[in-house]
């Protein structure tokens, strides 16, 4: 039986992994090879990397140190998460791996804007698309920038580039703008402009991302798709754990969920969705993993 098993290999797996690894503890990862922090073109937000890192560099450097501790990882989706007593099943295509604890750090996925795929992520590649305005919107200091949504989400999305330039255009992206009095005067009185949609469609033109709108094409430097996410908390609320309206995990200071030896860290609970901090609550949840283990059963070597 494993000690812990992790559900998900993007940064808070992976510091987790290399905790619990470090612990002397039997471990195991299931990664389904969807980490948003593999999209990363190149993070200057990461601290420690002068020049910055790009994601998936950061994600095989994170592989490899919790390799060299022992930690086994695999790629596998997994398919529930069972309940035995104090224990666990995790459940992987026809297969069964029993645990004492379970870490969630399965992420959440981005809602993305409609246009082709492959247009979508060489635009990803190159910048001209971003999803995180608190990790990148240094990249856009005075660039002309387009925000993709609508509503009191999208309205703050600008509010907050708007402190990175002047040249910011909200954009909603299905038909009219799902704005209240409040939210118009915001954006009015920060000088961002607001165009209706449908924003489609959104092509790429040498070194500009154009969006088409009812009044016409739009050309940007970088968009911004505020369109919310998926947050990918299915598994453990099966299991019979505690939930917002929105989805996220709900866990204590300890990144504990409802259910004792079931934890969760990262954007799969609610907070602020940056590396640095999915990072602090893995290390976090492995260390009260360990403990809890301890007390169960004294961990002597």
């Amino acid at each position: 039986m494993d000690d812990c098993i992790i559900i998900g290999a993007g940064p808070a797996g992976l510091t987790a992994a290399i905790y619990l690894a470090r612990f002397h503890l039997k471990i195991r990862l299931f990664d389904c090879g969807s980490s948003r922090a593999a999209l990363i073109p190149r993070t200057h937000n990461h601290a420690g990397y002068p020049g910055g890192i790009k994601g998936t560099e950061l994600l095989r450097l994170m592989r490899e140190q919790a390799a060299e501790f022992g930690a086994l990882r695999e790629e596998a989706e997994v398919t529930a998460i069972v309940r035995r007593g104090d224990d666990f099943t995790v459940e992987i295509e026809g297969r069964s791996f029993p645990t004492r604890s379970v870490l969630l750090a399965t992420g959440v996925v981005n809602l993305r804007p409609t246009m082709d795929d492959a247009v979508h992520d060489a635009a990803l590649e190159r910048g001209l698309i971003r999803y995180c305005p608190i990790c990148d919107g240094y990249e856009v200091t005075d660039k002309r920038v387009g925000i993709v949504g609508t509503g009191t989400h999208g309205m703050k999305e600008a509010l907050f580039l708007r402190g990175y330039t002047r040249d910011v255009t909200l954009i909603a992206p299905g038909g009219a703008h799902e704005l209240d009095d409040s939210c118009r005067a915001k954006l009015d009185e920060a000088g961002i402009v607001h165009r209706d949609g449908p924003c489609t469609p959104i092509e790429v033109q040498g070194d500009q991302i154009v969006v088409t709108t009812p009044d016409g094409a739009l050309s940007f430097d970088s968009i911004y798709p505020a369109l919310g996410s998926t947050i990918r908390s299915h598994l453990a609320v099966a299991a019979g754990a505690n939930a917002t309206d929105e989805g996220c995990l709900e866990v204590d200071d300890h990144q504990r969920t409802s259910i004792p030896g079931l934890f969760a860290a990262g954007d799969v609970v609610k907070g602020l969705d940056q590396i640095s901090h999915a990072m602090g609550e893995a290390g976090v949840a492995a260390t009260t993993i360990r403990n809890l283990l301890d007390e169960r059963k004294p961990l002597r070597r």
